[in-house]
């Protein structure tokens, strides 16, 4: 299966206030597994930047004064989408500003939805966590996905980061490696370690209990009263 983990940066926040595409990035999924091959480019809006939306990304009109315009790489663009399922967090954002761009070009030409499938990854995590933050940042956060390189939005690195915390999303558990840590080993003496291992994200650990801890649960469990059902079936 061939996936398309894709991003974009803007002038603004809504097109339909002639807000442009200013950033596109794009990385390669093939079978889950992250390729090398990337679309990315940056562009000439031939708009002015708002304020907030420089704040966020750092791009300036300055640095895009010769830069090439959408229409100019639309058929690489294009071309390396076609046919492939797009991965997007908050989708109808960026899919409402390319259609736009494309619509600027010639109002008959393709649209995303028409050549893609598309999955929107903040609604598959707002599924999988209702009622909790579900920003990037904070799937990032959640699912132990290194973003600390991330001081501004870009478009690229969103979408590089973005393929990480989908692959933890989606990925599930796939093997289990059971590991038997020596002395002082995490600063924990004698504790048995479970490491649950995912062929997308990181190592997540169950620690069981030290000696002392069971044995203070075996003298609990002794002392209550043996009409217990464990102590029936036993």
């Amino acid at each position: 299966m061939r996936q398309v983990i894709l991003d974009t940066e803007t002038t603004g926040l809504e097109w339909e206030h002639g807000h442009r595409v200013i950033e596109i990035g794009c990385v390669e999924l093939l079978d889950r597994q992250m390729t090398k091959n990337q679309f990315h480019c940056f562009l000439n809006p031939e708009r002015n930047i708002d304020h907030d939306a420089l704040h966020v990304h750092g791009i300036s009109e300055e640095f895009l004064a010769d830069k090439p315009k959408f229409g100019e790489i639309v058929e690489e663009f294009m071309t390396f989408i076609e046919g492939s399922e797009l991965i997007i967090h908050n989708a109808p954002f960026d899919i409402g500003f390319l259609n736009n761009e494309l619509s600027l070009i010639d109002k008959k030409l393709a649209t995303i939805g028409d050549i893609c499938k598309i999955q929107d990854t903040l609604q598959l995590a707002r599924q999988l966590h209702p009622g909790q933050r579900n920003s990037l940042d904070a799937l990032c956060k959640r699912y132990n996905v290194d973003n600390s390189h991330r001081s501004l939005h870009g478009a690229l690195l969103d979408a590089e980061i973005l393929a990480e915390v989908y692959l933890a999303m989606t990925g599930g558990q796939t093997e289990l490696l059971f590991q038997q840590p020596g002395p002082h080993e995490g600063g924990t003496e004698d504790r048995d370690t479970l490491g649950f291992v995912s062929s997308a994200g990181p190592e997540l650990k169950v620690i069981y209990p030290t000696t002392l801890e069971r044995e203070q649960h075996d003298l609990w469990v002794s002392n209550l009263s043996d009409d217990q059902l464990w102590k029936r079936i036993d």
